[in-house]
């Protein structure tokens, strides 16, 4: 079964060889550009999608508008992207031991927020890669892993996503 990624893994794309991709920083933040008019009442956040070569030739890169899907809440509503403030990859030449970020301003209702999922499509080379998911949360954690638990049993991944995601806000913790 295919299991999704949880945010900040990296995922290698087998076809070509040394490109690996990480959804990461998934945070709350106010767009540099001010609000779109669309997402009153709804709380904004960013994420950031980082595109890697670790191979030893360069891959054309494209990361734009209809390739990246944010959805939120236990439904998986979709969240308003906010596409003028959002930064993609256009055509970039990623070459060996370089990397290309695009970041993805969007908005939901912020009880949503402890639920996100990210899908990434990238295309390489004028060839579309596999699709590929990301799992992670905005917000009190304490209430994510509560209802995560009380759903779901104890070796589901919505447990084991929510146990880490809890590890990682602890103190003390790496």
């Amino acid at each position: 079964m295919y299991e999704p990624n949880v945010v900040g893994d990296w995922q290698e794309y087998e076809e070509h060889a040394g490109l690996r991709v990480r959804v990461h920083r998934l945070e709350a933040a106010e767009p540099p550009r001010g609000r779109d008019d669309a997402a009153a009442g709804l709380t904004y956040f960013s994420v950031r999608v980082t595109v890697e070569n670790r191979g030893a030739r360069h891959f054309g890169i494209h990361l734009e508008d209809g390739q990246i899907d944010v959805r939120v809440g236990p439904d998986g509503e979709g969240a308003f992207i906010d596409w003028r403030n959002s930064q993609f990859i256009e055509g970039f030449d990623v070459h060996p031991l370089r990397r290309a970020t695009a970041v993805i301003y969007a908005a939901a209702p912020e009880a949503a927020l402890t639920h996100v999922d990210v899908q990434v499509q990238l295309r390489v080379d004028d060839d579309w890669s596999d699709r590929r998911l990301w799992a992670g949360g905005i917000g009190s954690q304490e209430s994510a892993t509560a209802a995560a638990s009380a759903g779901t049993g104890q070796g589901s991944l919505a447990h084991q996503v929510s146990a880490f995601l809890r590890d990682q806000t602890e103190p003390g913790t790496a």
